[in-house]
């Protein structure tokens, strides 16, 4: 059904995917095990390619070497984010002295966030290569190569706006926006997919609008960036519980605002799935990718409840963060699928 050169570009477009959600995993036990600083520098780890793994092996005098040159980075940053019309978190980024507290070597943390950032090198190869062959569509598909290339660039900035979180240790708002460019990268990586596949095989798609199935698909996207916004603030106020020393069985207790929007969204969410999986088994027969991926989304949401209610209930284990950040991550993807899948053929 497919040329050579088209199924090489839906092939390495697939491994791409899976890549981008192990990145997102990988950052996800980061962030629960709190080795987000474990390489104090960007993109080398205590300058060496491969890292230390015992504090002997350390560079001496390294500790004001990186503090220094984070700090010329973020005057950089600062200039950028005051450009953009964001003064006061320039401010705040020129003179929070905690931006710049050192963090103390632990081999267990470096390699954690070493291996996040080996993964994060191999999924820029993949974009890179999907890129490369996404030119077979030059002429048949242009929209293809065009996302595709503009993947890679998108994909520059987050490697860029990597070394950023490390330089100003973990500042919540850039944590954010970092996960939320991993999702747009995640969407173009699943739009360019769906163009490929859909191009030659239109019995994917749809013979009649179901405005009110997309409409709700669109709904639930937007309400999963939110929480995903908001599931940020709530890790943020955790981790000033954590740093101020309230013991674990309190920081639930202790949350405020954005716990509980967070909480609640995460209940529209599961409601909204609910009633969007039943309105497509109703229209699609069960053979269907449309049917299938509503039985995944409404799986996931399961799994992320789950998680939810875990993190909740149990003082906030770490692997049940990372289960929280990826299931929310794989449900999104699911779901946009889904959404695309909604879209009338074109006669």
């Amino acid at each position: 059904m497919y040329p050579a050169t088209e199924k090489r570009f839906i092939r390495a477009n697939r491994i791409t995917i899976l890549v981008l959600f192990l990145v997102i995993t990988a950052g996800g036990i980061v962030r629960s095990t709190g080795s987000g600083m474990g390489c104090p520098d960007w993109p080398k780890c205590f300058n060496r390619i491969i890292p230390p793994t015992h504090v002997s092996q350390l560079p001496e005098g390294y500790e004001k070497q990186y503090i220094e040159g984070r700090a010329k980075k973020n005057q950089r940053f600062a200039r950028i984010v005051a450009f953009f019309g964001y003064p006061d978190m320039a401010d705040k980024i020129r003179h929070d002295e905690t931006i710049l507290q050192h963090e103390e070597f632990n081999a267990a943390k470096t390699w954690t966030e070493y291996i996040n950032r080996l993964v994060g090198v191999v999924v820029g190869f993949c974009l890179l290569f999907s890129a490369v062959f996404s030119f077979t569509y030059s002429k048949s598909k242009p929209s293809i190569v065009w996302w595709s290339v503009l993947n890679v660039f998108v994909v520059i900035i987050q490697a860029w706006l990597g070394s950023i979180v490390v330089s100003t240790n973990l500042m919540p708002w850039i944590i954010t926006v970092h996960m939320l460019l991993a999702l747009v990268i995640v969407a173009i990586s699943i739009y360019t997919f769906y163009l490929a596949t859909t191009m030659r095989n239109t019995s994917i798609l749809i013979n009649h609008r179901f405005d009110l199935l997309k409409g709700i698909a669109i709904f639930l996207l937007v309400s999963t960036v939110v929480q995903v916004v908001y599931g940020t603030g709530v890790r943020e106020a955790i981790d000033h519980l954590n740093d101020q020393g309230v013991p674990r069985h309190e920081w639930i207790s202790r949350l405020g605002a954005s716990y509980d929007l967070h909480r609640t969204l995460a209940y529209i969410s599961l409601g909204t799935t609910i009633v969007l999986f039943f309105l497509v088994k109703n229209k699609f027969s069960s053979l269907t990718l449309q049917s299938k991926y509503a039985w995944i989304v409404l799986i996931l949401v399961g799994i992320q409840m789950i998680s939810g209610i875990v993190l909740a209930r149990f003082n906030v284990p770490a692997i049940a963060q990372t289960t929280h950040l990826v299931i929310a991550s794989l449900f999104f993807g699911a779901l946009y699928y889904l959404m695309l899948l909604m879209t009338k053929l074109k006669r």
